[in-house]
């Protein structure tokens, strides 16, 4: 019974983090941009729709939207007042841009983790779920809002995947995180992909963060915690490898999910942790990285 529990919720909680990843992944593959504020968007999401809910008294459906909407708006805020700004500078030495632009996301995200604390407090936000009631499978008692979610990322994961291969904007995309000098030789203004990118991030981030606010609920303390376990599976992974980001989501959302329930909640993320670090002494590229 405990394996199948395991089985279930670990597999709900991998989805999330899967999706969340794929986005993180995304933008730096196309752009080179490690976003270290992406915790804070996805908590800026659940938040909103939170808030759209029960102070707004939006249905959940709206309040939905109004979360993806919000992660949405935050992601191309980010690309356009924190990155952008940092990329096009002269006074900044190209060798130096990456860490720049890496400390202000960084800061960018303590912002935006402040200022939800300021206006809404640090107390835990549940958002309501689309789905209520409890299914029973094999004698494990599941709420359906579980399987709601892991039902949401998988179908979201398999719609960006027919975007990027199989539509004209996902075959540029694809075109710009191989060679970004083709693509405007091509004619293809690179900028618009730039932008296009951050949009698709913001959207998958804020899906993540509205189904995490239903599932277990977040608070401007999970901030650091989103944005670790997001940059642990994508090192995990590989950089710029979504392929390994969605192995690397679903080995560490098990591992933390058996942690959980066989040690201890507290310590869910310290074999998720030792295993990063044991794949960066034997493969430093990641599991399918190949930089």
């Amino acid at each position: 019974m405990l394996v199948l529990q395991i089985l279930i919720d670990g597999f709900a909680i991998s989805s999330l983090y899967a999706l969340g990843a794929t986005g993180f992944t995304l933008i730096f593959g196309v752009s080179g941009v490690l976003n270290l504020s992406h915790g804070a968007l996805m908590v800026t999401a659940a938040v909103a729709a939170w808030a759209a809910s029960s102070v707004l008294q939006l249905n959940t459906y709206a309040g939905a939207l109004v979360g993806v909407f919000t992660a949405l708006i935050a992601a191309l805020a980010t690309y356009f007042v924190v990155v952008l700004p940092i990329q096009r500078s002269r006074s900044i030495p190209s060798e130096e841009k990456e860490i720049f632009v890496l400390t202000a996301t960084l800061l960018w995200g303590i912002m935006l983790q402040e200022l939800i604390a300021y206006l809404f407090t640090n107390n835990a936000k549940t958002v309501l779920p689309i789905v209520a009631g409890v299914v029973d499978i094999v004698g494990v008692r599941t709420p359906r809002n579980e399987i709601f979610t892991a039902i949401v990322c998988c179908v979201v994961i398999g719609l960006l995947w027919l975007l990027v291969n199989r539509t004209r904007t996902g075959k540029a995309v694809l075109a710009a995180s191989m060679n970004p000098r083709g693509v405007t030789l091509l004619g293809l203004e690179l900028n618009n992909i730039y932008i296009a990118v951050w949009a698709i991030y913001g959207i998958l981030a804020g899906i993540a963060g509205v189904l995490l606010g239903m599932f277990l609920g977040v608070s401007s303390y999970s901030v650091g915690p989103l944005t670790a376990s997001a940059f642990s599976i994508v090192v995990l992974g590989g950089l710029g490898s979504v392929s390994g980001s969605l192995i690397a989501a679903f080995v560490v959302g098990y591992l933390e999910t058996f942690t959980a329930y066989v040690v201890s909640p507290a310590y869910r993320t310290i074999p998720a942790l030792l295993l990063l670090v044991a794949v960066m002494y034997v493969r430093p590229q990641g599991l399918l990285g190949r930089r």
